[in-house]
């Protein structure tokens, strides 16, 4: 099932004391204590309570959209957030919190103001309104419209246009920098993947060099890789057709660059963009491909590691399901939760692969081999290509309804029809693109037509 990646509040905040290249401190705090020290800095707690919320409501956004987009931290800098207002908004390290602002905060400060329609929290600029003026809000303007006896939603909307929102209540939690940790390569499949095609396409409309990618669809396919290529060519960067993490922040800079999302008006990240293809937990009472996958890597590990058990690949995530991946996160020292969360599963994928490289050639004997550990897809060469079309060749033998294909080692639109085939037969996910189920069910069939 598809998921929207929605902002969370972080449970903090680094602020870097100065402009940005200056050589100052970095201080990291709790995400609230921040919002109530910037707006005790910003706004006096005499003014009405209506401006006072409107201006936290601005502030919280303001800091929000910093961190959604990671502004600083794709420039290469180790902080969220500066303290100049030449550049963001005030914080005084260690400065006194006004009492009412506090209990405001801690009321609202998992609110935030979007534009309807967009998912990422407004960057709500602002200034006071007298020594300086700005096309945001007016601090000091929301003084007058609350003594009218405006509401805080009215107010905002003042100065921010009818055609905004407040998401309430946000999930709180630990933000962690976006970059997966490992370069994302061809064959690599999840919502990280389809995020730089995402990214990848819209970049491309202001750098039409760079070749769009016709599916975008969370598979590294060899279409991704030749726009990374070219990005990379563009903007000098190491031009590998990986995306390490040099390239993944440059892609988010220049994406966050064309979008404006650091402009009051933006083009905005609309929820279809937001939109990822693979869930982010996978947990008990689901079903589906992202639990066969699950339950084929899970039994392939334990064939090859006697402290695990091999469990039924049902397609359903049950009590088998939970005890095995607790066993798996116990013996790999993670948090044993029975949930299949990032960190869990990019441990089975690993432990997964380097089980797979380890072993000897022709291990596989008369059988189909295991799967590679990643996708398949059009423009691929390569031996893993050629075992997949000697499968297939061998299927169409039997099955006359898959086209039959050449054993050549390149991946081309002839070996696509037929997986496509294969997949509408075998009642799969008709994608053309050959991961850990489809390999699983083509080297069934084969292994149960070649050895009769």
């Amino acid at each position: 099932m598809a998921e929207i990646l929605l902002p969370t509040i972080p449970e903090t905040i680094t602020v870097h004391l100065g402009t940005p290249d200056s050589n100052a401190k970095n201080v990291t705090v709790p995400f609230t204590e921040y919002v109530k020290n910037v707006a005790s800095s910003e706004i006096y707690p005499t003014w009405p309570e209506a401006a006072l919320r409107a201006n936290i409501y601005a502030i919280i956004s303001f800091a929000l959209n910093r961190v959604y987009t990671e502004w600083y931290r794709s420039r290469g800098y180790d902080f969220d957030i500066t303290n100049t207002t030449q550049f963001d908004q005030a914080f005084k390290e260690d400065r006194e919190i006004f009492e009412n602002i506090g209990y405001i905060v801690d009321e609202i400060f998992n609110d935030y103001i979007v534009r309807q329609g967009n998912v990422e929290p407004l960057f709500a600029t602002f200034c006071n309104g007298t020594t300086s003026t700005c096309a945001g809000l007016s601090q000091w303007g929301t003084v007058n419209l609350a003594n009218e006896g405006r509401t805080p939603f009215s107010i905002l909307q003042n100065y921010y246009g009818n055609d905004i929102g407040i998401v309430n209540d946000a999930p709180v939690g630990f933000t962690e920098e976006s970059y997966p940790g490992v370069p994302l390569r061809v064959g690599d499949a999840g919502n990280n993947v389809q995020i730089i095609q995402t990214q990848l396409n819209r970049i491309a409309q202001n750098y039409p060099a760079i070749p769009k990618i016709a599916e975008v669809n969370g598979i590294f396919g060899v279409d991704t890789e030749e726009a990374v290529r070219k990005f990379q060519e563009i903007f000098n960067l190491n031009v590998t057709g990986e995306v390490d993490k040099a390239t993944w922040y440059r892609i988010k800079q220049y994406y966050n660059g064309v979008k404006g999302l650091a402009d009051l008006v933006s083009e905005g990240i609309s929820t279809a963009e937001a939109t990822v293809p693979f869930d982010t937990e996978i947990s008990e009472g689901m079903s589906g491909i992202p639990v066969t996958t699950l339950q084929y890597y899970l039994s392939i590990i334990a064939y090859f590691n006697g402290a695990l058990e091999p469990i039924p690949r049902s397609g359903y995530f049950g009590s088998e399901t939970v005890a095995a991946v607790e066993r798996f996160q116990e013996f790999y020292g993670l948090p044993v939760t029975g949930i299949v969360d990032n960190e869990t599963w990019n441990t089975i994928s690993r432990i997964y692969t380097d089980t797979v490289a380890s072993l000897p050639e022709g291990y596989e004997g008369t059988n189909a081999k295991l799967y590679p550990g990643f996708f398949l897809t059009e423009g691929m060469r390569s031996d893993n290509v050629r075992d997949l079309q000697t499968y297939l060749s061998v299927i169409s033998q039997n099955i006359p309804e898959i086209p039959t294909v050449s054993v050549t080692g390149y991946f081309g639109e002839q070996t696509e029809n037929s997986v496509r085939e294969f997949q509408r037969l075998f009642s799969l996910p008709v994608s053309g693109a050959v991961g850990p189920v489809t390999w699983s069910a083509i080297a069934n069939q084969y292994d149960f037509f070649n050895n009769q």
